[in-house]
């Protein structure tokens, strides 16, 4: 097949399955070039006793790596420890799976002191992201 034209089109509201053609795109691509297949999302949550979500972990496990993309607490339950034990939950299940890092970025606003807390080292920053902040890079070794 030859492609004669293509064009940019944005497109907010796009189905979540093209969105995910595109990271399955490049999910083959990585997989080419390292070797490396076996990627587990990481889903943590803590649950009051209705079922109710209060806070979580999310991530996803690739490379020997884990990455933590987010990480929330509602309110009321903050400074009780259970962002640790979220943390201390998907490290250990990274271990299992075979990894030997984590990392992840916090904001200024946010809690990098809590992960520096936790053994992580800060490794960059990037100013004004957002506006009037600065986003920092952490990493560690599990």
């Amino acid at each position: 097949m030859v492609i004669k034209e293509v064009r940019i089109s944005s497109e907010p509201m796009a189905p979540e399955s093209d969105a995910q053609f595109v990271r399955d795109g490049l999910n083959l691509y990585n997989v080419g070039r390292t070797g490396y297949s076996e990627w587990r999302p990481v889903k943590l949550f803590l649950r009051d006793e209705t079922g109710l979500i209060r806070g979580g972990l999310l991530g996803d496990a690739w490379g020997g790596w884990l990455h933590v993309t987010f990480l929330w607490i509602e309110q009321s339950l903050r400074g009780k420890g259970y962002g640790r034990l979220l943390m201390e939950a998907a490290e250990a299940e990274a271990r299992d799976w075979g990894c030997r890092y984590a990392h992840l970025d916090s904001h200024s606003f946010q809690a990098p002191e809590f992960y520096a807390r936790l053994g992580y080292e800060e490794f960059g920053r990037l100013r004004d992201s957002p506006l009037g902040y600065e986003q920092v890079f952490m990493w560690k070794r599990l």
